[in-house]
């Protein structure tokens, strides 16, 4: 039986088994994906990570690796199919089969709801962003385009209306979801344009993206956007499957679990973008695999 099971190998889940070595835990990180961190991986360029700024994306997940593989973290390329409660041990399911442990801390991410449209994978990362407060500033005085019509999309929007020369507003229905007033705001803002019942078709570039093709969903009628960027706001998932009827979540499926990363059954822990809180960024997923193993040694 190991002491510790760290679910993921994400910024969290790494800082999680470097805190979790150093405070000499035997423990085993699991991990679906042939190489470790998470969505840092794709992202092109990582600037707001305090000590590294303008670091490449990928080579700061390799970086996040050697230092684990540097404290001799044991790691398992394996799928964690479900995660049973038995008291004062956790046994975790794996297409391998079963593993115990004394605590389990989920740091299984979450994903972002895409587009699916031509030319979003091959940009992302190079003009294509899922986070406005990661990647804003690398677009300050250029034009961009928010899809989306929810506070998610509205907050980016008011964010890049404050750094960019122009903002489009792309959403599909025919008025706004998020907050009242979010969308007063938001319409203040002299440098936005909105455009309702429109729908992203193709995304275009050379090296970088340089331009949008929506269409008028109520016309038919097609246009293509000079953009130097676009933020893809449609929605978030949390990589919660295993947990949800073990677990307390809220609607959205994110662990409710405080600071200590505590989540509601006794010896699991949730750390990273899987928990609910306001802010998702690598610094505090980093910070929520700290504070995880520090609740996991309380309680062990």
């Amino acid at each position: 039986m190991y002491d510790l099971i760290i679910i993921g190998s994400g910024p969290a889940g790494l800082s999680a088994a470097i805190y979790g070595k150093r405070a000499g835990l035997d423990l085993l990180v699991l991990e679906k994906n042939p190489m470790s961190g998470g969505q840092v991986l794709n992202t092109y360029e990582v600037d707001n990570y305090l000590g590294m700024p303008g670091t490449n994306g990928f080579d700061m997940g390799m970086k996040f690796r050697e230092h684990a593989d540097k404290m001799e973290v044991a790691f398992r390329e394996t799928s964690a199919l479900s995660i049973e409660d038995r008291g004062d041990s956790k046994v975790v399911m794996t297409a391998e089969g079963e593993l115990e442990a004394k605590a389990v801390i989920l740091a299984t991410g979450a994903v972002h709801a895409s587009l699916e449209v031509e030319g979003e994978e091959k940009f992302s990362g190079k003009g294509v962003s899922y986070c406005a407060t990661c990647d804003g500033a690398f677009f300050r005085g250029k034009t961009v385009a928010v899809v989306g019509g929810g506070d998610v999309a509205l907050e980016d929007a008011i964010y890049l209306s404050r750094l960019c020369e122009k903002v489009y507003l792309i959403h599909r229905r025919d008025e706004l979801r998020g907050a009242y007033v979010l969308q007063e705001e938001l319409k203040a803002m002299t440098n936005v344009e909105f455009l309702y019942s429109h729908v992203v078709e193709e995304i275009t570039g050379a090296d970088t993206v340089n331009k949008l093709r929506v269409r008028n969903l109520k016309s038919g009628e097609c246009r293509m956007l000079p953009v130097d960027g676009v933020f893809v706001a449609v929605g978030i998932r949390p990589g919660t499957e295993l947990v949800r009827d073990l677990v307390a979540c809220d609607e959205g499926g994110y662990v409710l679990a405080g600071e200590d990363c505590a989540a509601s059954v006794p010896g699991i822990f949730a750390a990273g973008d899987v928990r609910k809180k306001p802010l998702r960024q690598i610094a505090t997923a980093v910070a929520d695999g700290a504070n995880a193993v520090t609740s996991v040694e309380n309680y062990l």
